[in-house]
């Protein structure tokens, strides 16, 4: 009798177990879990214990694998890769580990499907981030690098030798990538030595030899933050001056500022931001990092909105030129964040004025000026781009300028406001790159000038840049071409080249310097108020 009854023990422990892990896998939440609801990842899950016929997968003869164990050791340390612990109960695992010593068989199910969960959360949000960039109508496309998690974690993971290296392997590859995740390190380390007290505020901009009452804090702040030398001199008490300005000079590059060496408003405002937020800036530029292709099939042209700036890549993945940019203003007329192919050139090109700004801004000036088309090199055609008129505008004209009827475009020219080329991605927004005949304005700080569309700051060499497969078509033909070619001529690209426009309030050089910028567009602000609302992430 004894022995039949610890035969139906043992029979019905297992059972109990496979129930458990069925039960918490088909309805998509654990109570355990920081985040109890993975109703995003359910059929994952499910489909995970199906393959293994609803057994354990991490725990072996009542405790915990060595796999599980070392899985445990990354997600310990997920803030390392800018993402949080917490998201994947790091702090719970070690209570949890002690309970699972003698847990009956419905704790032992809890803890194994724990572990599943956080664990495809930490894959999926280390190699496509947390959410989905759709979610902010960003024209970025995670989906073909969706691992097939189950399948993932039977084959690559549970029975691995070194789990954690498996997981480190999922991570991008991108240099600036690795080098943004170092730099999060060295800001956390900079915060635990920081006491965060304030610079004091200047009643009016502090020049290079007036006294300021915040000099000590300066010295210590630029010191941690590495713009000032640690043997450097402080000189004279209580006085701005020396190698304090060089290094406030040095700050201000980094951050987006004039860097003129003074003391204004702006510069201490930004000196005084908590490194903390610096931190989730750099977490923000990992997390959309992680939103970007793999590999391309050819070296991209990178334009980062906040930093204004184009990188055009070459084949060794280290920028081969790069530029200042103006782009869409920050109220009304953002440039949006998307991904493209380039597939030609315009030389000399005609500016098809869009029917926004026709509407808002060259109808109100004809109804004030009917020789204003005339007076500003513009045409007026038909949709189809027959010449209607190119001087002055009777009463009909207007009313079909303002019903739309007619279309507006500008003749081509160094007037013309695309400058001498626009180099087209084809893309929903209507958006490219240009030259401009306003070339003043890129030697402002801050350069969102635009109505979308982004303005290169030396379009010949990136014009022979896109080119450089074309036979022929060298910086020197580029030149002739824009100055005193034919007027509108297309020339299509041998290769085409995929074009990002992304949004990266942090970025990390080669030299490993940091460079923070404003969140112009409040993107940095959307994306962190996702974030903390916790999973199930959009």
């Amino acid at each position: 009798m004894k022995t039949v009854l610890i035969a139906i023990l043992w029979l019905s422990a297992p059972a109990q177990a496979q129930t458990t892990l069925q039960q918490i896998a088909e309805s998509g939440r654990l109570d355990d879990l920081r985040w109890p609801s993975f109703s995003d990842y359910r059929r994952h899950v499910t489909a995970f214990y199906q393959a293994g016929g609803y057994q354990l997968a991490w725990i072996r003869d009542g405790k915990a694998t060595s796999q599980a164990r070392a899985i445990l050791g990354v997600l310990r340390k997920a803030d390392e890769k800018g993402l949080h612990s917490e998201d994947y109960d790091g702090p719970r695992w070690e209570a949890r580990l002690t309970r699972l010593e003698g847990a009956d068989d419905a704790g032992k199910a809890r803890f194994d499907v724990a572990l599943t969960v956080c664990t495809m959360r930490y894959i999926s949000d280390l190699h496509i981030g947390r959410v989905n960039p759709r979610h902010f109508t960003f024209g970025l496309e995670v989906e073909q690098k969706k691992y097939n998690l189950p399948e993932f974690l039977r084959q690559q993971v549970i029975g691995a030798d070194d789990p954690a290296r498996v997981l480190e392997q999922i991570e991008p590859s991108f240099a600036g990538y690795q080098r943004t995740k170092a730099v999060l390190l060295r800001y956390f380390a900079m915060a635990a030595k920081d006491g965060g007290e304030p610079l004091p505020l200047p009643a009016k901009t502090i020049a290079p030899g007036a006294p300021y009452l915040g000099i000590a804090r300066l010295v210590r702040l630029l010191q941690l933050l590495g713009d000032l030398p640690q043997d450097s001199p402080a000189g004279e008490e209580g006085v701005y001056g020396g190698a304090l300005v060089e290094a406030v000079k040095r700050y201000q590059a980094r951050h987006g500022l004039q860097a003129d060496g003074r003391l204004g408003a702006q510069t201490v405002k930004s000196l005084n931001t908590p490194l903390s937020a610096r931190i989730r800036q750099l977490q923000l530029t990992l997390e959309r990092w992680r939103w970007l292709p793999d590999s391309f099939p050819e070296p991209p042209v990178v334009v980062n909105i906040p930093e204004f700036r184009l990188r055009a890549f070459d084949g060794s993945g280290k920028p081969g030129l790069e530029m200042k940019v103006i782009v869409g203003k920050a109220y009304g007329h953002n440039t949006p964040v998307f991904a493209d192919s380039m597939q030609y050139v315009v030389l000399r090109p005609y500016w098809n004025v869009p029917p926004s700004i026709q509407r808002s801004e060259i109808v109100p000036a004809v109804r004030k000026d009917r020789e204003y088309i005339a007076k500003k090199g513009f045409e007026v055609t038909t949709q189809g781009g027959a010449l209607v008129t190119a001087g002055t505008i009777n009463d009909d004209v207007l009313e079909q300028l303002h019903t739309g009827k007619l279309a507006v475009r500008q003749k081509p020219g160094t007037a013309n406001s695309l400058g001498l080329v626009k180099l087209i991605f084809p893309n929903q927004h209507n958006v490219y790159l240009h030259s401009t005949p306003a070339a003043q304005l890129f030697s402002q700080s801050r350069r969102d000038f635009s109505h979308g569309c982004i303005r290169v700051e030396k379009p010949q060499e990136l014009t022979a840049w896109a080119l450089r497969n074309n036979a022929g078509w060298d910086l020197e033909r580029v030149r002739e071409a824009m100055e005193k070619g034919t007027d509108n001529q297309q020339v299509n690209l041998t290769k085409p080249i995929p074009v990002l426009i992304l949004y990266g309030t942090a970025v990390v050089d080669e030299s490993g310097t940091v460079r923070f910028f404003d969140d112009i567009y409040g993107l940095d602000a959307s994306l962190d108020k996702v974030l903390n609302q916790g999973y199930p992430y959009p």
